[in-house]
């Protein structure tokens, strides 16, 4: 009753990202199906889901397993495996899944180079054979290639019994919120008429909240740009003093609104301002 990608991207910046991607009929598949690890691998544990194929999978990964072994090694001790869909790349980017005999149709999967995509009662195996097409073809960065690939799934046909959650799982070295955890995103719609809708607009929010450090584009604040930034913050209620050019009243307005704002992962110390927090304090109405 899921469909699902698991992939990893060698090449992100400034460490390897591995993620899964879902949706279902099913409330809060985020909740159930995803699981990855910073330096280990991703799973996702569909059909009758054996929630403990995620940390089990990981562990297993984390101490050097290949994906087909772990594939091996968690169906053959499940007596329950006929029942069971798996999904798995690991540390190095190997892939593999698994779908019990006992499924219901459409059940099935493709691997490919770092991904591995799979899904039970689908409308057919077009589903699984779209998204791979997509993931192969789609540049940019992990997330956005694995949203694009699950609303190709849903495009395609999808979880025949209807929409209900879809969720996306991404983790890289550091990469959660002030580093000090390896989450990057973690964005769950657990229950919507038009769940991978909803997660889109979900991450663009996230990406504008929560930057990765590779998408930071910064703004010197020279002096023309200085008188701008005082009379729009001044316009906000903050204050930003009456100096010339960046000074240390208007660096403290600055991050007074870029705090307020939930931007802070944008900020500099330096006389800079990134541009997506320039572009959205110009949007502000109440700046303007």
């Amino acid at each position: 009753m899921t469909f699902s990608i698991v992939a990893w991207d060698p090449d992100a910046r400034p460490s390897a990202e591995w993620g899964v991607a879902v949706a279902s009929k099913f409330l809060a598949v985020g909740a159930a199906v995803p699981w990855a690890r910073a330096g280990a691998g991703a799973v996702a544990t569909q059909a009758l889901a054996n929630l403990a194929y995620g940390p089990g999978g990981l562990d297993l990964m984390a101490s050097g397993r290949h994906a087909p072994e772990v594939v091996a090694e968690l169906t053959g001790a499940d007596d329950e495996r006929a029942h069971r869909q798996l999904g798995i790349v690991d540390a190095h980017g190997g892939s593999a899944n698994f779908t019990g005999q006992e499924c219901f149709d459409w059940a099935g999967g493709r691997t490919g180079d770092g991904y591995t995509c799979q899904g039970n009662i689908l409308t057919g195996p077009e589903v699984v054979r779209r998204m791979s097409q997509v993931f192969e073809t789609t540049g940019g960065e992990l997330a956005e290639r694995l949203v694009a690939t699950l609303r190709a799934g849903d495009e395609a046909g999808g979880d025949r019994r209807g929409r209900q959650s879809a969720a996306l799982l991404i983790v890289r070295e550091g990469g959660g919120y002030g580093g000090g955890i390896d989450v990057a995103v973690d964005l769950r719609v657990d229950d919507h008429d038009a769940p991978i809708d909803e997660l889109s607009r979900l991450f663009d929010l996230h990406s504008l909240y929560f930057a990765r450090p590779d998408r930071l584009e910064f703004v010197d604040i020279d002096e023309e740009l200085a008188a701008e930034l005082r009379a729009r913050l001044q316009r906000l209620g903050y204050d930003p003093g009456q100096g010339r050019g960046f000074d240390s009243k208007l660096q403290a307005g600055l991050y007074a609104y870029s705090g307020t704002e939930n931007l802070e992962e944008r900020w500099s110390d330096e006389a800079k301002i990134e541009h997506r927090v320039l572009e959205y304090l110009r949007a502000d109405d109440r700046s303007g």
